[in-house]
């Protein structure tokens, strides 16, 4: 049960620090829009979605009461931005949109370093029980981060990946952006439900490739 509220903890940590990196971009650009809306804070009350950073974690968190190691995802209510106030509004969009997925991945490679250096530093200083548990947290970091980043960046709307795709293609595109963004939720759950195993395995190729595992 610890485990459980270790794992959903650090996950929702997780998407608090990707919706606040896109709002912190857009003040920096200019756009006071999240902060005005009090949502430029790491106050994870002023973050939460009741189905995508409560339910749906908790749900796919189910598994684990069972002995396994599920890959849980999730996201918090989206931070608010008005491309209106940026001198170049392709631009900006583009930085604010990356912003949330550069913040899980940094997140995910800070934390495969301690990880990498736990056992070298620190295992004369403390007990295998403690370094097993630093292990286990710091791995569920760079998951949940690896997770929430990987995600994010596929293109489709609302997630940041089609907002990246859509600043960088052609102004003629917007047609296309259009009709995925009134079927982005569909499509979105189509992804959850039937690619789990494609997102599972980007997540621990990189995991294995940052970890050396």
């Amino acid at each position: 049960m610890l485990e459980i509220a270790f794992i959903v903890i650090i996950y929702f940590f997780s998407i608090v620090m990707h919706e606040v990196a896109h709002g912190a971009v857009a003040y920096f650009l200019g756009d006071s829009t999240a902060k005005d809306a009090g949502r430029l804070t790491l106050n994870p009350l002023s973050h939460i979605d009741p189905f995508g950073t409560i339910l749906l974690p908790l749900v796919m968190a189910i598994p684990a009461f069972f002995g396994a190691r599920p890959l849980i995802f999730g996201w918090a209510k989206p931070v608010p931005f008005n491309p209106m106030f940026f001198r170049n509004i392709r631009r900006g969009t583009f930085l604010v949109a990356i912003a949330g997925v550069s913040a899980n991945l940094s997140l995910a490679v800070i934390f495969a370093v301690f990880l990498r250096l736990l056992d070298p530093l620190l295992s004369g200083y403390l007990s295998a029980a403690a370094l097993q548990g630093l292990s286990m947290i710091f791995s569920t970091v760079v998951i949940a981060n690896l997770v929430l980043g990987i995600f994010n960046l596929f293109p489709i709307p609302p997630l940041d990946g089609s907002k990246v795709l859509f600043s960088l293609l052609p102004e003629r595109f917007v047609g296309l952006q259009m009709m995925l963004e009134q079927y982005g939720l569909f499509l979105l759950i189509a992804l959850i439900v039937f690619l789990p195993g494609l997102l599972g395995s980007l997540v621990f190729f990189a995991f294995r490739l940052l970890v050396g595992a």
